[in-house]
């Protein structure tokens, strides 16, 4: 497995930009994830809404989730990597940026996602605990 394209998740469900965080919140449930990529009007892809960015920006700010929209939530820089990008070169991303999972893009168009789930399947366990504790370190 030598690529981001060899062990992403194909076939992401992504939640439209202008859609309700209620509606983004029913399809995690249904997905069972904790993400979905956002995309905008144009179908490009604008950023990650979490399952925490819900809780932490909508419900414990007393907004009211049926008004705000996914959209509103997408903050930061997305960070991305190519589908047929060096899988030393994600991996070191992650770290370095300590984030749990990444969208895959071929060109302008998203093609996959991998999350911490699938490094954990695919790759030995010495690398996936690496990982992790990159991942899971404090901020400097």
């Amino acid at each position: 497995m030598s690529t981001a394209r060899d062990i992403m998740t194909p076939d992401v469900t992504c939640v439209r930009s202008d859609e309700s965080v209620v509606d983004a919140a029913r399809k995690m449930v249904e997905l069972d994830v904790g993400a979905l990529p956002v995309r905008g009007p144009d179908e490009r892809l604008r950023g990650m809404l979490t399952d925490r960015d819900i809780v932490v920006r909508v419900v414990a700010e007393g907004r009211d989730p049926a008004a705000c929209t996914a959209g509103e939530l997408v903050r930061g820089e997305l960070v991305t990597v190519g589908a047929d990008d060096p899988l030393q070169r994600v991996l070191e991303l992650m770290a370095d940026r300590r984030i749990r999972r990444v969208p895959v893009i071929d060109g302008h168009v998203l093609v996959g996602i991998i999350a911490q789930a699938d490094v954990a399947r695919r790759l030995p366990d010495s690398t996936v605990g690496d990982l992790v504790a990159d991942v899971s370190r404090p901020p400097a």
